[in-house]
């Protein structure tokens, strides 16, 4: 029976009734979460026969992964590695919620909203068959492979999603601005439920090499889950990661209507740009502090106890923001740790990521810790959660994310207020 909810949507709040990961350190909630807790890193140098083995030193690479049917026959072919890896997270993260479209939601009533930069795999390969082989040598499938719509057209034609499909293009916040975009829509009563997330597949020698050359990417190493480490005084760079996250947003009274229970509500969010350079922070974190502060303007800051950094590893990066969350908080600090330590920068995924992270540290009361921060910058001052996970009761968490072009993007995370919130310990159900 097709669940009836076009009343709700702007009466009651929004909440993650269902996520799909695919990270460096698991292709899971569990996975992901227990690598988190227990600091196992997904970091690594790439293999002799990866694309990217003579493009940079190290990277985020994800475990081997089945695409199944997605990829088989004449379609599947041509979809490029962004398109693939969404719609696994897409139904991963359908399965985590228990939605059966046509069934518990309305397919008109549900969307998605995918951020990314686009199939660079697909261009980079195009552009070579052109320059080796002349015009005949370019794919009628080109722009379907390029287009950073297709993460979230796929995944809509594939599973049957009629609402509201977009995608976003704010460079590494776009995941998170995906999950804003998607509140706003579910508060607005247009729609009960959205995908929204992202989806990267970065590990291609052209777009690698633009941050090799551009000196952002950690060098040097000899082991490479050393290399990622925001806010430590050594840091000298992000590892570029590939992944896909989506998460499943939902009215409460939607989720509630189908006895669906919640990780965690998405309280608010706050979305600015610094105004400011195509790729550097505002050094005086203006610009972050005012995102940050929207998406607590309705709560007491000192309600917030903890934030998950955006949190690079990148010099500037990181001392932009920490002077940031200083002015944001003031003298109520709360405890900040970034999970990039073992995950790399996933690009517009990372926010998604750590959306879903931070979901749970509310849920289940435990920060995950920012590791190999073994002697924070001075210019960082703040708690840092180190070494090992910390227990903090959380009425809410932060979520920050920010991308070239100074795009700022804030996620505030509350206790899931459906009637039952989704049981979960310290190692996460399946």
């Amino acid at each position: 029976m097709i669940a009836d909810a076009r009343a709700t949507g702007s009466a009651g709040g929004v909440t993650i009734t269902g996520m799909g990961l695919l990270t460096p350190v698991g292709l899971s909630v569990h996975s992901v979460w227990d690598a988190l807790l227990q600091g196992r890193s997904g970091i690594v140098k790439p293999p002799a026969d990866h694309p990217i083995a003579n493009s940079i030193e190290l990277a985020g690479i994800l475990p081997p992964i089945d695409p199944g049917t997605i990829a088989s026959g004449p379609d599947g072919k041509v979809m490029d590695r962004t398109v693939i890896l969404a719609q696994l997270a897409a139904e991963a993260a359908l399965a985590d919620a228990g939605l059966i479209i046509g069934d518990n939601v309305d397919p008109d009533r549900i969307g998605a909203i995918i951020g990314g930069v686009g199939g660079m795999a697909t261009l980079e390969q195009q552009v070579l068959a052109r320059a080796e082989r002349g015009r005949a040598a370019v794919s009628p499938y080109l722009l379907t492979g390029i287009l950073p719509n297709m993460p979230a057209a796929r995944v809509a034609i594939r599973f049957g999603l009629r609402g509201y499909t977009s995608s976003v293009g704010t460079a590494c916040a776009s995941g998170a601005q995906a999950i804003a975009d998607a509140v706003r829509l579910i508060r607005s009563g247009e729609v009960d439920v959205v995908l929204a997330g992202a989806s990267e597949a970065p590990l291609f020698p052209t777009f690698a090499e633009t941050f090799a050359n551009a000196r952002a990417l950690a060098r040097g190493w000899d082991d490479p889950i050393e290399a990622s480490r925001p806010f430590d005084l050594r840091r000298n760079g992000f590892v570029l990661s590939e992944g896909a996250a989506l998460l499943v947003l939902e009215s409460v009274d939607h989720a509630a209507k189908r006895q669906a229970r919640g990780y965690a509500d998405i309280a608010g969010y706050g979305v600015n740009a610094d105004a400011h350079h195509p790729t550097a922070p505002r050094p005086d974190g203006t610009g972050a502090t005012e995102c940050m502060r929207k998406a607590f303007k309705a709560i007491d800051p000192a309600n917030v106890g903890y934030v998950n950094a955006h949190g690079t590893s990148t010099k500037l990066g990181d001392v932009a923001e920490s002077v940031a969350i200083g002015l944001a908080f003031g003298d109520n600090s709360p405890a900040v740790s970034s999970t990039k330590a073992l995950t790399g920068h996933m690009l517009g995924t990372s926010g998604v990521v750590e959306a879903a992270a931070t979901a749970l540290a509310v849920n289940i009361g435990l920060v995950p810790p920012t590791y190999h921060l073994d002697d924070p910058d001075p210019a960082c001052p703040l708690d840092h959660v180190r070494k090992e996970p910390r227990e903090v009761r959380l009425d809410y968490a932060l979520s920050n994310s920010f991308g070239f072009g100074g795009q700022n993007v804030s996620l505030l995370l509350g206790t899931a207020s459906t009637p039952e919130r989704r049981q979960i310990n310290s190692e996460v159900n399946e």
